[in-house]
């Protein structure tokens, strides 16, 4: 089967998906409150791919994948535009969990569910052999891509990016945060983030986007 027609049965499957309503994993009390609406973005022919945690509500609603503020913040971190960043030639986008998880009594957005990755995540990586570089956003994706090789929180994972990037290993794997405007604080006081990081995803996305 050819790469294309592989990734466009993928595609279908994953939209058809229901397993987090149908058949949660920590049992009936625990399924999804909601329809399902998979967000994910596969492609034949980008060499990055964003790893995500799971859509938030207006991701849900639009059905575009960081199509809100922590989008924004994140093309700025890429600097890409919008049009390069929903070209799917230049980016794959699949979070760890397709759907929109909901929220806890805090009103915080609830971890992906746990039904996802286990299900879908080694297949997807499989149908895109052509990644060149995985972008971890948060400690979900990193857990996940990672595995042992991560640190013990996802600010000494991230601090750490030198030795998951500047490797022989590929895909490459480059530990980011969350972009939301939430972890600002986070920013202010990590400003090596932006002063260190920052300059060599830009380096390394124009690189990959030419």
């Amino acid at each position: 089967m050819r790469q294309e027609d592989e990734l466009q049965a993928l595609r279908s499957a994953i939209a058809a998906c229901r397993l987090c309503r149908d058949m949660p994993a920590k049992g009936v009390a625990d399924r999804l409150p909601h329809e399902p609406r998979p967000v994910a973005t596969l492609s034949s022919t980008a060499r990055i791919l964003i790893a995500g945690q799971a859509p938030g509500l207006r991701v849900h609603e639009s059905g575009l994948p960081f199509n809100d503020a922590s989008g924004d913040r994140l093309r700025q971190w890429l600097a890409v535009d919008r049009e390069s960043f929903y070209n799917p030639d230049h980016f794959a986008i699949v979070p760890m969990g397709f759907c929109f998880p909901g929220y806890d009594a805090a009103g915080s957005d609830l971890p992906p569910r746990r039904e996802c990755a286990p299900l879908w995540r080694q297949r997807v990586m499989d149908a895109m052999p052509q990644i060149e570089l995985i972008l971890t956003i948060g400690q979900y994706a990193q857990a996940w891509h990672l595995g042992a090789q991560r640190m013990s929180s996802m600010t000494e994972t991230v601090a750490e990016w030198r030795r998951y990037l500047l490797t022989n290993r590929s895909p490459a794997i480059l530990p980011l945060p969350h972009p939301s405007w939430r972890n600002s604080g986070w920013l202010k006081r990590h400003p090596w983030f932006e002063a260190e990081l920052l300059p060599v995803l830009q380096q390394r996305v124009k690189t990959l986007l030419s």
